[in-house]
């Protein structure tokens, strides 16, 4: 679009136009696209960091840094194009206020557009308003739009199982203060975690791009993913070299780079973390996975950060852009498509998105069931407290049992992460014990062997006896989601300290349905001396 408006301008109206950026990686494809869309329009580039300082041609692409206080040496334009525009400053003295204001000296009749993905800043309110510099919206493309009629790259989200707390966050500015975020992400635990599953979920991803916190967090999260996937993880800073950090972009980016001092040619990289520095207008458009390692409060922000995958690039094998959003952003913000200015007077409300707990996918809070898995979402209550205090054992092997009221039970359809198709299917029981709180179960209608003896045992214990067992997941779940199981009032959990996965080994259940006369109500108890439970994984099921 900035090269049809310059080219437009000079060709047709024969006008003088002047783009405007704040970073060189900007200038330069902004230069780039305009030489290959009006080759025969000759175009200036005034950049110290790009070592070039040309004023005469009719079209000049300059960095802002580089000519706020050189407009009389540019001389007079017709057009000024600002490229990422909501970074003009509301108000006050800043580099683009002083330069634009120098320039309507020169030319009182010189025009201004304005260019940006997100129209708001980062403080909330528009950058468009009839008393600012902007004042009129020429045209407007929304995210899903774009998408949708094929000129963007879709985008898909999940959620970081390792999560960071983010409770004690203040914000200054109108964002998280640093020292805090850093203090928050910048953990053993968290780094590890996160880092062994970004490896895990990007195998069949080609460039992933990670957003981190601080300098020391980016080289934690670089040497931690390097460990993991046995590749190279590069860094970019504020504070790597220029010549460093161009061969890591182009290496980023899928170009030929000059060999090494021993004659090998240097790889694409896979895995690039940076801090800051790559949060707009840097465009490979080959990255289809963004890693979001750091929380903002800044809705531009996060449409900058996403935005660096929504490139198409088909000729890479590009389909679409994972987003592994490990600070909370979508679901603080909400779907980048529909990302609203908030009121400064509004309370905190509800999350506009949430996490779903089964597949990790990050949707809209309106939504009670899960567009991608089929979760059903508990209903929501509005409070209550937990029965049981905390006791994580101290010593690893420590073996605890709980007993718990059932307060309502849930039945879901489970397919194993990354399985084949024809992996059989679970049935997931969640069985609510305090708000919020829940304790799960999966039974194997779709299996063989002791999987498949244990879930005929599980239902006839629950069904009436008219009812065949099921030999399908969702058969199992439909008929159980009909009230035709007995409902169990209270479990007995068994968890071992250093063991993830926790075991239901007892129930006490309701009436069934259509029960003989008489029979008090049932309970059932798995004893824990059984060979065939103690040899059990449930690893083998649910994950």
């Amino acid at each position: 679009m900035i090269g049809q408006i310059a080219k437009d301008a000079v060709t047709l109206w024969n006008g003088r136009v002047l783009i405007l950026a704040h970073v060189k990686e900007l200038l330069e494809q902004n230069a780039d696209k305009i030489r290959k869309l009006c080759p025969e329009v000759p175009i200036g580039i005034f950049s110290a960091g790009l070592n070039s300082r040309n004023t005469e041609e009719p079209v000049i692409v300059a960095g802002i840094q580089s000519v706020y206080n050189k407009a009389e040496l540019l001389g007079s334009f017709d057009l000024i194009i600002v490229d990422e525009a909501h970074l003009i400053a509301p108000d006050g003295d800043g580099m683009y206020r002083t330069f634009l204001q120098d320039m309507k000296g020169i030319n009182p009749r010189v025009r201004l557009i304005g260019l940006t993905a997100t129209p708001f800043r980062l403080k909330g309110g528009l950058i468009c308003k009839p008393d600012n510099l902007l004042n009129e919206i020429c045209y407007e493309a929304n995210l899903k739009e774009m998408i949708q009629q094929g000129y963007l790259s879709p985008l898909v989200s999940r959620a970081g199982r390792a999560e960071a707390d983010l409770s004690n966050l203040h914000i200054r500015g109108g964002e998280f203060i640093g020292d805090e975020i850093e203090a928050a992400m910048d953990t053993e635990q968290l780094v590890l975690s996160a880092c062994r599953e970004i490896v895990d979920l990007t195998r069949d991803r080609k460039s992933v791009l990670i957003f981190t916190s601080s300098v020391k967090h980016c080289q934690h999260v670089a040497e931690a993913i390097r460990g993991y996937s046995g590749q190279e993880c590069a860094v970019v800073t504020g504070d790597t070299p220029a010549g460093e950090r161009a061969e890591i972009l182009d290496r980023f980016k899928g170009k030929a780079v000059p060999a090494d001092l021993f004659g090998s040619p240097k790889p694409p990289l896979k895995f690039l973390c940076n801090v800051n520095v790559l949060t707009t207008g840097f465009d490979a458009v080959n990255t289809d996975c963004i890693v979001l390692l750091r929380p903002t409060n800044s809705a531009g922000l996060l449409i900058q950060m996403v935005g660096r995958g929504t490139r198409l690039s088909p000729e890479t094998g590009k389909t679409n852009c994972l987003v592994l959003d490990y600070g909370g952003n979508i679901m603080r913000h909400g779907p980048v498509d529909m990302i609203r200015v908030k009121d400064k007077t509004s309370g905190n409300g509800e999350a506009p998105a949430k996490k779903c707990p089964e597949c990790y996918a990050l949707i809209h809070a309106a939504y009670a069931k899960c567009p991608e898995c089929g979760y059903e979402f508990p209903p929501s209550q509005h409070s209550d407290l937990t029965a049981h205090a905390a006791h994580d054992g101290i010593i690893s092997g420590e073996v605890f049992f709980d007993e718990y009221e059932v307060r309502r039970t849930f039945y879901a359809v489970h397919r194993k992460r990354y399985a084949p198709d024809d992996t059989p299917s679970t049935m997931r029981v969640d069985y609510e014990v305090a708000f919020q709180t829940y304790k799960s179960e999966w039974v194997c209608p779709e299996h063989s062997g002791y999987a498949r003896t244990k879930f005929v045992k599980w239902w006839k214990e629950r069904a009436p006896e008219w009812c065949p067992v099921p030999h399908s997941a969702a058969e199992a779940v439909r008929l159980a989601s009909s009230g035709i199981l007995a409902e169990p009032k209270r479990i007995t959990v068994r968890s071992t300290a250093g063991e993830k996965f926790e075991t239901i080994t007892r129930y006490e259940l309701g009436e069934r349905p259509e029960r003989e006369p008489g029979d008090d109500t049932a309970e059932v108890v798995m004893s824990g001396d059984d060979p065939h439970i103690e040899d059990f994984d449930p690893t083998d099921i649910p994950f």
